[in-house]
């Protein structure tokens, strides 16, 4: 019973250091209040959003969550493109509790795999907005561009591999690539 409530405790602390708060997408190819209606019915249907806020000039939808609801970032984007369209930008903003950050480096929050590209050995704390970097996140442009960031091949895959993982736990699993 010790071992049981010891591994639940660690496993809360490590998934409680950070918690996504919100999230700010810009759609592309919106033309008219219909095209922005189409989108913000899509995003209303996932059981973890509890609010969308939609902005027909900038083409951009703040989304808050239910609370300690798991929040799904490629659940987020498939709504936008079942709807028609592309995420051109996404930025979350995720709750951080003195989290240390290294270039290039794998970290998991609240359950999801970050790796953060361009973080120059900080400590974050509060609430700290993140820059998806991902394809289909950003412009094929941009993505490309950002591929300098990283030689590590899970930028290019979105699965995190051997060669990026210091834990055999995480190779395999879905990882986002981001920039403060």
């Amino acid at each position: 019973m010790k071992k049981i409530l010891l591994i639940v405790w660690m496993f809360w602390g490590m998934t409680a250091a950070a918690q996504v708060k919100k999230v700010s997408l810009q759609a592309s190819g919106l033309t008219c209040s219909m095209c922005s209606n189409a989108i913000f019915k899509s995003l209303k249907t996932l059981d973890f959003v509890s609010d969308v806020d939609a902005n027909i000039k900038t083409s951009s939808f703040d989304i808050s969550f239910k609370p300690g609801a798991a929040v799904n970032f490629d659940q987020l984007k498939k709504k936008v493109e079942d709807a028609g369209f592309f995420v051109a930008n996404f930025t979350a903003t995720v709750q951080f509790d003195k989290q240390v950050l290294n270039s290039d480096e794998h970290v998991n929050v609240h359950g999801m795999l970050l790796h953060f590209l361009d973080a120059k050995g900080q400590t974050i704390e509060g609430e700290q907005k993140l820059k998806l970097l991902d394809k289909g996140y950003v412009s094929a442009k941009t993505w490309k561009q950002n591929n300098k960031l990283t030689k590590m091949e899970c930028y290019k895959t979105g699965v995190a591999a051997a060669c990026c993982s210091k834990d055999a736990a995480t190779e395999g699993r879905r990882v986002f690539h981001v920039t403060i």
